[in-house]
């Protein structure tokens, strides 16, 4: 047992200690005369389109990606204006817009690839009753998940107790029995499932088909003040998540340049995700409203028109 803990724990380490090259790779592009265009990100599958995008060529800016250790420091940056966009959680930066941070949602990370990961010895939802699961962040996808599970299989959010804990401490916790459960952003799920210290009870797309999780985000400020800019960088972007849906060896290597990941986790992380068709539809935002509304996270979520800036993809 402690063996295999020890494994686990090293495993997350590594990805903790991912290569933080970008920055450097960025530099060795950059060409006179060029904007920089900063894009925050936490070292993720999620945000791979972003990890293609970086080593494609850039024709008229050049791309430097600002790693960050979690979600409230990557959103200090976003919303202070210290980048000029990210991928994160779009619940997040729905808050931000709420509450006056003037950020438009421009591009999803992702579809789907996110699992509900739950102890070998729970047999179903029901199992979770009076047990600890945790979610990365309240503000998130993966809390929706959570309650729309629980709903699914006649249970109320309150029968289990919810626990913020951050991505890379799930996998551990899950292992030494201090929570139950947990869902939250890859890699993390499939670390515990290829160690056999959990398994998926429930797939994203098996709860809420469609959902919307991460998503690429830019400061209005940007946008406006170098549309040109802006416009070729989500083009480059969109097509780098097409690139990343061959799930090739070059988009591998690529990915193992900013996570630190074992190949079978890798693997099986990328089983579950699909960079194409990163759209951000009107039909499924609603769903998004609708949900933090019902759980009273938000009064008030920005409607799709003023959040969403589809413009920038012609």
């Amino acid at each position: 047992m402690k063996k295999g803990i020890y494994i686990l724990v090293g495993a997350i380490v590594l990805l903790l200690l991912s290569a933080c090259g970008s920055n450097e790779q960025s530099s060795a592009k950059e060409s006179e005369g060029k904007p920089t265009v900063k894009i925050g990100y936490l070292p993720i599958t999620h945000a791979v389109p972003l990890y293609m995008q970086q080593d494609a060529e850039q024709t008229n800016y050049r791309l430097e990606l600002v790693k960050f250790g979690s979600w409230p420091e990557l959103m200090d940056a976003l919303n202070t204006g210290k980048i000029d966009g990210a991928s994160v959680l779009i619940q997040l930066a729905m808050n931000a817009k709420e509450k006056g941070i003037d950020l438009k949602a421009v591009a999803l990370g992702h579809r789907d690839g996110n699992v509900l990961v739950v102890a070998p010895n729970i047999a179903s939802a029901k199992d979770l009753k009076g047990q600890s699961f945790a979610i990365p962040n309240r503000f998130s996808t993966h809390n929706i998940l959570l309650y729309e599970m629980l709903k699914k299989e006649g249970l109320s959010y309150e029968d289990i107790n919810v626990v913020e804990l951050p991505p890379a401490e799930m996998p551990a916790a899950l292992a030494q029995g201090q929570i139950a459960g947990y869902v939250v952003a890859e890699p993390f799920g499939a670390i515990s499932v290829a160690l056999e210290k959990g398994k998926v009870l429930y797939q994203s797309e098996d709860i809420w088909p469609n959902s919307i999780d991460c998503g690429l985000v830019l400061r209005n400020e940007f946008i406006q003040s170098q549309q040109q800019t802006a416009k070729s960088f989500v083009q480059d972007y969109v097509a780098a998540g097409e690139q990343a849906q061959h799930k090739d060896t070059h988009m591998q290597e690529v990915v193992g340049q900013f996570m630190n990941v074992e190949q079978n986790v890798l693997d099986l992380s990328l089983q579950w995700i699909s960079y194409d068709n990163l759209a951000i539809e009107e039909e499924a935002y609603a769903i998004l409203r609708d949900a933090l509304i019902e759980m009273k996270l938000s009064e008030n979520p920005p409607a799709y028109e003023d959040f969403v800036d589809t413009s920038l993809w012609q």
